[in-house]
């Protein structure tokens, strides 16, 4: 039995997201009981159903591991390598046992010597986007005598030629901007909450190809 205060700070969230989850969770069917005073608990012998995958989607999983341990961002990287691990606990026996065989007879590319991650922000980011965090960032253009500090509002993210590109409203320079994670020098995530942008990311890549066409 725990507490809301214990499980946000177990959890690193706040009180309200516990509140939240706990509701997500009952609207789900999960018998969830608060004891006044107390905490939360689960009904006595209720279990989670387990998790089971067929081979082919077993396979799957093994397959974008390869694609992800190519990825150019670490903590990108460490995260799926940790629930992969998870993952694969769950496996019934004889498909861990194929998917073993799969993994050492898979190869996704070649890296060549010298290959090593330009990033290591992709995961802080996610979490950025998602809860409409500010970011503020020390930014290296291209011009390695160019390099500015500024407050972003994080909105979209894409990978392109190895490195991944966050899209943000610059507060800078007053509109969207792109800006690349292995430029993004240090970067610090705020307290401070913005207001979601309306628009679609399909909607603003349609505004980018137009300004792009201008004469």
């Amino acid at each position: 039995m725990s507490t809301s205060t214990a499980l946000a700070e177990r959890f690193n969230v706040s009180v309200r997201t516990i509140y939240r989850d706990i509701r997500a969770l009952e609207d789900a069917g999960v018998p969830v009981i608060a004891v006044e005073g107390k905490g939360y608990k689960l009904m006595e012998g209720y279990t989670l159903p387990p998790v089971s995958f067929t081979e082919r989607q077993a396979n799957a999983l093994i397959t974008a591991e390869q694609l992800v341990m190519r990825n150019r961002d670490a903590s990108f990287v460490q995260d799926y390598a940790e629930a992969i691990v998870k993952i694969k606990a769950v496996l019934q026996h004889g498909i861990q046992h194929k998917t073993e065989l799969l993994s050492d007879r898979l190869v996704v590319g070649y890296q060549p010597e010298g290959y090593s991650c330009t990033s290591n922000n992709l995961s802080v980011i996610q979490l950025a986007l998602t809860n409409f965090n500010l970011l503020r960032i020390d930014y290296q253009a291209a011009d390695p005598t160019a390099k500015t500090s500024r407050i972003i509002e994080p909105f979209a993210l894409y990978s392109s030629q190895d490195n991944w590109v966050l899209i943000a409203f610059c507060r800078l320079r007053a509109e969207f901007r792109s800006f690349r994670l292995d430029r993004v020098k240090h970067l610090v995530v705020l307290d401070e909450k913005f207001q979601p942008h309306p628009l679609t990311l399909a909607e603003y890549f349609e505004e980018w190809m137009k300004k792009s066409d201008r004469p």
